[in-house]
């Protein structure tokens, strides 16, 4: 499975995917990532699992658009 997961942030919100979410996100919480190091607190939001990884790709960029942003606005906020 690969999972498209949101991390809510002390400023915001992180889009992501991989295939192992629970080491994912507990390097996240660790501040192992870039990203999201100087963002912490971390906490995981939301997550989907699809089985196609490129669709989970396709899908976590849909995300970070500016359509996708608002669908999860619409439905998440």
């Amino acid at each position: 499975m690969y999972y498209v997961y949101s991390l809510k942030c002390r400023d915001g919100y992180y889009i992501g995917c991989t295939n192992d979410l629970k080491d994912r996100v507990a390097r996240h919480v660790a501040g192992q990532v870039l990203a999201t190091a100087d963002r912490l607190p971390v906490n995981l939001a939301f997550y989907f699992a699809l089985e196609n990884k490129y669709k989970a790709f396709a899908f976590e960029k849909y995300l970070k658009s500016g359509s996708g942003r608002t669908f999860l606005k619409r439905h998440f906020s």
